[in-house]
């Protein structure tokens, strides 16, 4: 019995379906095939939709950015196509991101528009002014010569992008119906993205590690994870803001550094791929060598040679020599010092310097662009990258393509044959005169490329420099504005680093004297009419508006001003700048509701700009909406995190909300981000005395002083909190400096009649 319960026991039960006792009837045994079928679907397959239907969610939930150049808009009840603000971060981290200029492209080309897109960087755009950069120059002059043709110009460059980002915005503008396209990039191949001396990431990595990067960025759940990253990095280590051409004088490249050469290589092919684009899609192209200041713009960066003393000893005599005009002399010690050192950049642009005194301009050239081809901190584009330009034209030549040399052209147009300050503002931004020289030569390449019916009747001249102005609403207004921004660059990293940085300022400012001198309101007359003028023939271009703008905010005519821009934001309703501007106007104004209102539709169009934020808090708390400004004034300083003036007005909000000791931690906090910025400690000062720490207010008042020494203000306070310290001659000595520059102050006459027992 035992047996046998045990061999029951050790049974299989009968499988389901079958009657009990007759054999289990198992499942086929999977062949090899279907086997290798059915891993590959549970390893490959089935993660591949998990992730697409995750991919999809995100999107729907929002997550992440649009990574196209384009996005769709209706402006005025009209479709269009406008620049998307998130295109860059596929490009630049987000807290440095750059964003394409405005752009308003209608959906649908108007028959009989011939369309020209440009791209490329800085110096296409135009800056520091798009507005009278090469591209409006080429419209003016396109539209003057061919009354009969309707141009429309699309400029899609974008300050501080290369190649890489180009190409990305080329194959999409193949899409968009243009007729031409217009290729001047070069200038930011080794400092822009995935450059050697990039600061946005990795630096010259393999073609095919910065394609697979930038497709895995179009991807939400990528973008996803980048962000969450990037928050938990710590503090500096890669969420620094942007701070121009500063921000690279730790990245220098050798010229014999190996990372340039892959720079080189993934330029020709990425300049390959944007000619057959282009060519594939049926458009004509003029490709474009870059020009650079070779003659006043000295090197950025310098190799250190073996033999530093001697090398350095030879150009300090060359430097010594020159000085007292013996040029011979100099030429003689800086050509053993290019001998010393061939790769030394400053020994061979002093060297040129020399050449050019002695009249030997052909030399001279040389030795300038040599200097450009070892600048260790390459902001231009070197020999080497205009040389590839050639030699994609000549692979490419065809009746499609045009080469336009403006290296060349700019250098023949040039005095000696060297482009240098007659054409350009610093290393490779054009002046007035550089842009229409430059719009001028690829106007000429265009001509060539245009059907014979646009060119019947055809003006037998090109518009002259002094034509174009008028009609791109150019004044001594706007030239005067322009050459402030261009003297705050010179005076700040790297180009106050340059050889004779002085002298270029003192130029410059002579220049701005100059121009200043002639803002007479006699002037002012003849410079309205040119705007109004320019405005008659194209109403719509926002572009004149903001010119227009400009010169009446100069003038101090604030309620027209506010109306110009109040069109330019009816012009490009998309963009935060406009609004940004207007606010401006009216908090100067004193309507701070609208102001208030304008700035808050800039910071919902840009939402990250610290900027806004802060003049949104300003003007909170100029309406005594404390909290509401200190809201506003936390989020600046979260997008703002190195802007001085932020934890400044945070500081007299804090005050005022009775917070004292943040406040002073927030004054100090701003004294640090500007040491020499006279303000936060002269707030930290009458905060200090409010709270009756005079001794502490004291230290704040005379450190005021030495930053800002005429301030009365400063004197005043410093007098009273010495007078509280019982320090009264010291108190004395301030009234007295006062009531000598001002001798009817009424606080001094005050403070004197209290220091006499009156």
């Amino acid at each position: 019995m035992k047996r046998e319960r045990s061999r029951k026991q050790g049974q299989r039960p009968p499988a389901a379906g079958h009657l009990s006792g007759s054999p289990a009837v198992l499942p086929a045994p999977l062949s090899p095939r279907r086997q290798w079928l059915f891993r590959l679907l549970t390893v490959v397959v089935l993660p591949l939709i998990l992730l697409g239907g995750l991919e999809l969610l995100l999107r729907l939930l929002g997550v992440g950015f649009d990574p196209h150049f384009f996005k769709p808009a209706k402006i005025g009840g009209q479709d269009c196509y406008v620049a998307n603000a998130d295109f860059g971060l596929r490009f630049f981290p987000r807290s440095m991101v750059r964003t394409p200029p405005p752009v308003v492209m209608p959906a649908a080309k108007a028959p009989g528009t011939f369309r020209i897109f440009i791209f490329g960087e800085s110096a296409a755009l135009g800056d520091p002014r798009p507005n009278y950069g090469a591209g409006t120059y080429l419209e003016v002059l396109l539209a003057e010569r061919f009354p009969q043709a309707k141009f429309e110009i699309v400029n899609t460059s974008i300050t501080a992008i290369n190649s890489h980002v180009i190409l990305p915005i080329v194959q999409e503008c193949s899409r968009q119906s243009g007729d031409l396209w217009l290729v001047y990039m070069g200038n930011n191949e080794m400092v822009g993205p995935f450059g050697a001396a990039t600061v946005f990431g990795l630096q010259a990595p393999p073609i095919w590690l910065v394609k697979t990067q930038l497709q895995l960025k179009r991807l939400r759940l990528a973008q996803g994870l980048l962000e969450v990253s990037q928050k938990f990095q710590k503090a500096g280590s890669g969420n620094a803001s942007w701070h121009g051409m500063e921000m690279f004088m730790r990245n220098q490249v050798p010229p014999s550094d190996p990372r340039r050469h892959r720079v080189y290589d993934n330029f020709e092919r990425n300049l390959a791929e944007i000619l057959h684009a282009g060519l594939a899609s049926g458009v004509k192209v003029v490709l474009s060598t870059v020009a650079v200041n070779l003659k006043d713009c000295p090197p950025f960066g310098n190799l250190s040679p073996s033999d530093r003393t001697a090398y350095e000893e030879l150009c300090q005599a060359g430097t010594d020599a020159e000085a007292q005009g013996r040029f011979t002399a100099a030429q003689s010690d800086f050509q053993r010092a290019t001998e010393l050192s061939p790769q030394a950049a400053e020994a061979q642009f002093q060297l040129a310097t020399c050449l050019l005194h002695l009249t030997n301009g052909t030399a001279a050239r040389s030795h300038f662009q040599q200097a450009v081809d070892t600048d260790t901190l390459p902001f231009r584009a070197d020999s080497r990258i205009n040389e590839s330009i050639r030699a994609a034209a000549r692979k490419f030549a065809g009746e499609s393509l045009a080469l336009c040399d403006a290296a060349e052209v700019l250098g023949t147009g040039s005095p000696n044959g060297i482009p240098g300050e007659e054409l350009f503002y610093e290393h490779v931004h054009l002046n007035p005169k550089g842009n229409y020289a430059l719009a001028l030569a690829w106007a000429g390449q265009v001509e060539k490329l245009l059907n014979p019916a646009l060119k019947s009747g055809a003006r037998p001249a090109w518009a002259s420099p002094a034509e174009c102005e008028q009609l791109l609403g150019l004044t001594d207004w706007n030239r005067v504005s322009i050459l402030e921004e261009i003297l705050r660059r010179l005076e700040h990293p790297p180009f106050s680093g340059q050889l004779d940085n002085r002298q270029r300022i003192a130029r410059l400012r002579d220049e701005m004297d100059k121009l200043q001198s002639r803002l007479t309101s006699e002037a002012a007359i003849p410079a309205r009419a040119t705007y109004l003028r320019a405005l008659r023939r194209a109403p719509d271009n926002f572009r004149l508006h903001e010119n227009y703008a400009e010169f009446l905010e100069a003038m101090h005519e604030l309620k027209p001003a506010i109306a110009e821009r109040e069109k330019v934001c009816a012009l490009i309703p998309y963009t935060y700048f406009p609004y940004y501007t207007l606010g401006m106007d009216l908090k100067e104004s004193g309507a701070l509701a609208e102001t208030r209102a304008v700035l808050l539709k800039a910071a919902a169009l840009k939402p990250d700009g610290g900027d806004i934020r802060l003049e949104v808090g300003i003007v909170c708390a100029r309406q005594g909406e404390w909290e509401t400004a200190r809201q506003q004034l936390e989020t600046a300083r979260r997008f703002s995190p190195e802007d001085p003036k932020v934890p400044l007005y945070l500081g007299e909000v804090l005050w005022k909300l009775g917070r004292r000791d943040d406040a002073l931690a927030s004054l100090h906090e701003a004294s640090q981000l500007a040491p020499s910025d006279w303000q936060p400690h002269y707030r930290l000062a009458d905060d200090l005395a409010q709270e009756g720490r005079f001794s502490d207010a004291v230290l704040e008042y005379e450190e005021t002083l030495r930053l800002n020494p005429a301030h009365i203000k400063t004197k005043l306070g410093l007098a009273a909190a010495l007078l509280n310290l019982g320090r009264e001659p010291e108190a004395v000595r301030q009234v007295d400096e006062v009531l000598a520059r001002e001798p009817a102050n009424p606080v001094a006459l005050e403070l004197q009649r209290k220091i006499r027992g009156i």
